[in-house]
């Protein structure tokens, strides 16, 4: 290690991949930092620093060198292979201990055994693992994922087809390659079987399977969970709860309608687009197999909190994540959710909260690990309060924007010859929409024969269009407004004023 390596080190506050030491005199809880280290994200231990970062030195570094390959080879098993080097600040000696994430793990503390010495790294502190996080360890350190193990007690039948092919915009029942190729089935001794993420995405009996796998959405007053405002459990499918979150989000937020030269646009109170990938975030990157600890999305006044269950991937930290750094904990429902484009590029989804969050003038988003899980808050530009009733004023302003709608769509529907026709183009005056996300925005349960005949109406008259007009039946196919078509809401809205 250089001079300027230990002494960026040295102004480095202690945490994940960083520890402090006085002397030798307490070897224990060395030992239980280097094990947590080693199966945790790796890391330095630097001997004779105080806890502030104030270099005392060591006095016989030789010695102290000897002993601690000696302690290591004794204290730790399976066995510990640290860097120790001997490296000089000033007039001063420190020892530095240097783990690496190791392959072997879960490394135990001898003393402790081997239930209760496995330890991982929590922010400066070392916890004690459950036997959850120690077999999702021995999954990692194997090259396994929990979600494409098999279930070989389930058959084909246990997955929802007709959900599978709504999700997937499918016209038919997907087959036993298609199903194989997302891994939703996997070969099992000679015959198919769901995989744990098959069931966990479209299971019939999911919550039978995986009691856990659902997400709790609260909304407080305040900024601390005192007072409980309204609350709702979502326990579909995970492709649905997306919006289903989100819906809960906006019930909970402001919305304001500007009408400018071309076209309506709602601004809503909370920063959406990062919160739908957060959201999405959290749904693909969970561990599931935790037990006792759904998904968490808590509303307060000025702040929303993100909360998945399971640490962060070994070798990960949180400043990985913020540079874009990303480990794949469960690659089929990350497959499933890039084929139903919820998520474009893996690994940019972190990344891309931070920077929107810049864009938009939020403060930066916090990441954290809490007791086994990762915390995500995303603060508010401006609180939102829960008020008891809403003003005159305020009341006022609702009701003539409400009004100025129904008009909208009341001339809207008359110039179309169909209230249907009329609801869509202004459902796609915000963003491009598949057929299935418009019939959900429409309160539909699924998409209608109705439904299609003025989609095909509306693009014949040229005031929609496919985005991808060269794969017209792509299961990504979405439609937006063409120029035409927002010339015919801006005319149509001029009518109004």
């Amino acid at each position: 290690m250089t001079t300027a390596t230990i002494e960026q080190r040295l102004s480095e506050p202690e945490g994940k991949q960083l520890e402090f030491k006085r002397d030798l005199s307490s070897p224990k809880p060395l030992m239980k930092t280097l094990v947590a280290f080693a199966n945790t994200a790796g890391g330095q231990l630097i001997i004779g620093v105080d806890d502030d970062g104030t270099v005392l030195g060591v006095d016989d570094p030789l010695d102290i060198e000897e002993r601690l390959t000696s302690m290591i080879a004794d204290a730790i098993h399976p066995r510990l292979l640290p860097n120790i080097e001997l490296v000089s600040v000033g007039e001063h000696t420190l020892v530095c201990i240097e783990v690496f994430l190791s392959s072997a793990r879960p490394h135990f503390f001898k003393a402790l055994g081997e239930e209760n010495g496995v330890l991982v790294r929590l922010g400066s502190s070392n916890r004690q693992a459950g036997l959850a996080l120690i077999q999702e360890m021995q999954r990692q350190a194997s090259g396994t994922t929990f979600d494409v193990q098999p279930m070989p007690e389930l058959s084909r039948d246990d997955l929802d087809q007709n959900v599978i092919q709504q999700a997937l915009h499918s016209e038919q029942l997907l087959d036993d390659n298609k199903l194989r190729t997302l891994r939703l089935l996997v070969s099992y001794q000679g015959r198919l079987v769901p995989s744990v993420g098959g069931i966990l995405l479209f299971g019939r009996e999911r919550q039978w399977h995986f009691e856990d796998a659902w997400i709790q959405c609260g909304r407080f007053r305040g900024t601390d969970k005192v007072e409980i405002f309204d609350q709702t459990d979502i326990h579909a499918p995970l492709p649905k709860a997306v919006d289903d979150i989100e819906l809960f989000l906006k019930k909970h937020a402001f919305k304001q309608a500007e009408f400018g030269a071309m076209r309506r646009r709602d601004v809503w109170s909370i920063p959406l687009t990062i919160l739908r990938e957060a959201i999405i975030n959290a749904l693909v990157h969970s561990d599931y197999s935790q037990r006792g600890s759904p998904i968490r999305i808590a509303f307060y006044d000025d702040r929303i909190e993100i909360e998945s269950p399971g640490l962060l991937m070994p070798g990960m930290t949180i400043e990985d994540m913020k540079r874009g750094v990303s480990m794949i904990r469960n690659p089929v429902i990350a497959r499933v959710f890039r084929e139903l484009g919820l998520i474009e590029q893996w690994g940019s989804g972190v990344k891309r909260i931070f920077s929107e969050a810049q864009v938009q003038g939020l403060p930066e988003p916090h990441i954290e690990e809490i007791a086994n899980r990762v915390r995500l808050s995303i603060r508010l530009a401006t609180p939102v309060s829960i008020q008891q009733s809403a003003s005159v004023t305020q009341a006022e302003s609702v009701q003539s924007e409400s009004r100025l709608e129904s008009r909208l769509e009341s001339r809207l529907e008359s110039r179309l010859e169909s209230a249907l026709a009329a609801r869509v183009l202004l459902i796609l005056q915000q963003e491009p929409l598949g057929k299935a996300a418009i019939a959900r925005e429409l309160g539909h349960k699924g998409v209608s024969g109705e439904l299609n005949k003025q989609v095909g109406n509306l693009r014949q008259q040229q005031l929609i269009e496919m985005t991808l007009p060269e794969k017209p039946n792509s299961r990504l196919q979405q439609y937006r407004l063409t120029p035409q078509g927002q010339r015919f809401l801006q005319d149509t809205f001029k009518d109004l004023t």
